[in-house]
């Protein structure tokens, strides 16, 4: 198939890589154009702008934030301006009032909206072990399923409303930020007491809580590794108050949302923007004394 990919930092330009090894054509653009040269050389085409990345059947975005978002698809020589019936399907993780002007738009200028954000940080968007949840017209992920398939290793369809995809990607990543902070907690309530993370990370993911979050978090937060980030300080910051804005927006309080919020911004105002968010660990040591 031929596609276009919008946004080549750590996952756009890995999951484009992956098309192009699944043997699909594909026209990739780049606020940044030096970002494309590794995928051009492995045989993708550069677009000068959006709409000429948009000029296919299926356009994928993965960009950083709605602001990002809403200028690829909204502005000059952007998705919308195409003047072709694609499909977009944006990756990113957005908010709930994006995705829906995105999908009214979309059908105005006779186009289709798909929202399929991913699980994955960038080793996993490498190895093609993504995970895809989904939701748009039926046909349309029908027709982006075979594009799914060669970029991760499970997709969920969760009906024809695409912001329905966004809220389940915004709930895990809540769920992740909670991961990290508990944690975070019981690691340094341990060492307090002279137990090693490791040995309490193999204990608790050998027994209760062996599942793939708690091993991949687990690991960085035992090594500290920090950076390279997969997920920064600022983006974590940034979903946490996508999660607010749709938790206000619906009234559902969420404490536990407001104790990761807090944390995140302790974390940017002591530590560099650009490690992994899993550095909330080290506000919740700071907090301990160590």
């Amino acid at each position: 198939m031929h596609i276009g990919f919008i946004g080549l930092g750590l996952m756009g330009s890995e999951i484009a890589a992956n098309l192009i090894k699944g043997g699909h054509q594909v026209t990739v653009w780049n606020r940044s154009p030096d970002k494309a040269a590794p995928l051009v050389a492995a045989g993708a085409t550069l677009a000068a702008t959006p709409a000429e990345a948009a000029a296919h059947p299926v356009v994928f975005s993965m960009l950083a934030d709605d602001r990002a978002l809403e200028a690829v698809a909204f502005g000059e020589n952007g998705i919308l301006s195409s003047g072709t019936p694609t499909i977009h399907v944006s990756l990113s993780t957005i908010s709930v009032a994006i995705a829906d002007r995105l999908t009214a738009a979309h059908a105005e200028a006779g186009q289709t909206y798909v929202s399929a954000p991913v699980f994955g940080r960038p080793l996993a968007a490498a190895a093609k072990k993504l995970f895809v949840v989904a939701a748009g017209p039926a046909e349309a992920v029908a027709t982006c399923q075979p594009l799914f398939d060669a970029i991760g290793q499970r997709s969920f369809n969760l009906g024809e409303t695409p912001h329905k995809a966004n809220i389940v990607k915004l709930s895990g990543n809540f769920l992740i930020m909670t991961v990290i902070e508990s944690l975070s907690e019981a690691m340094t309530l341990a060492g307090r007491y002279g137990v090693d993370k490791g040995p309490l990370l193999d204990v608790l993911t050998g027994t209760l809580f062996g599942s793939l979050v708690y091993e991949v978090y687990g690991k960085v937060l035992v090594e500290e590794a920090y950076e390279p980030a997969g997920f920064t300080l600022p983006l974590g910051f940034k979903d946490m108050n996508l999660v607010a804005e749709a938790a206000v927006a619906a009234g559902v309080p969420m404490p536990m949302l407001s104790l990761g919020r807090d944390r995140l911004i302790a974390t940017m105002a002591r530590e560099r923007p650009e490690l992994d968010w899993a550095a909330m660990a080290k506000t919740v040591e700071a907090n301990a004394g160590k």
